[in-house]
């Protein structure tokens, strides 16, 4: 069946691992403040309104995985930037964590019929979520932020596989990265 679409995937997967890589570098303290407004600046546009899109196009492919990710995901980004802006208190930033950490644990159950590449992304996010939502309960826990932030980069790294892999294989007509079909 041809699709009246170009797959959305690459775009959706690009904008959430670039906005994840920023902020998990920032999280992982690797620098102090260009993670984070690199981060907080892609949440609204790459990471966001992208995903967003990129969820909707999924919709009228009737990828109903993709599209609630995508479109899910550009949300949380959304309201992160507004969460971080206009919200105080660690454990609002925590109780926002833990349900995001939920819907991440069910979505990886269905990314089980995905590809290994995307089953990948989503076991990684699960535990980078896990590891940020204790780090900001309560007093907050640094080490486990810093460890959710080492996570949260592989996921961008994985998630930014998936996208290549995505775009190349496309655009070669053949597979050059394998993403390991499994369901």
């Amino acid at each position: 069946m041809e699709q009246r679409v170009a797959d959305p995937g690459p775009l959706g997967l690009a904008g959430f691992a670039m906005t994840t890589f920023c902020l998990s570098t920032f999280n992982a303290n690797l620098w102090h403040g260009g993670g984070a407004a690199a981060a907080l600046s892609l949440a609204i546009f790459y990471g966001g309104i992208a995903q967003v899109l990129a969820g909707m196009w999924e919709f009228v492919r009737k990828n109903t995985f993709a599209a609630l990710a995508f479109t899910s995901y550009g949300a949380f980004w959304l309201s992160l930037w507004y969460l971080l802006n206009h919200t105080p208190g660690t454990d609002t930033v925590a109780i926002f964590l833990l349900g995001w950490t939920i819907f991440t644990l069910y979505m990886t159950l269905a990314a089980t019929k995905t590809t290994s590449a995307i089953l990948t992304v989503f076991v990684l996010l699960s535990i980078t979520f896990i590891f940020l939502t204790i780090g900001a309960w309560g007093a907050g826990h640094t080490s486990m932020t810093k460890i959710g932030g080492w996570v949260g980069i592989a996921t961008a790294i994985a998630a930014w596989y998936a996208s290549a892999a995505g775009v190349v294989n496309e655009t070669h007509k053949r597979v050059v990265l394998p993403v390991g079909p499994r369901g």
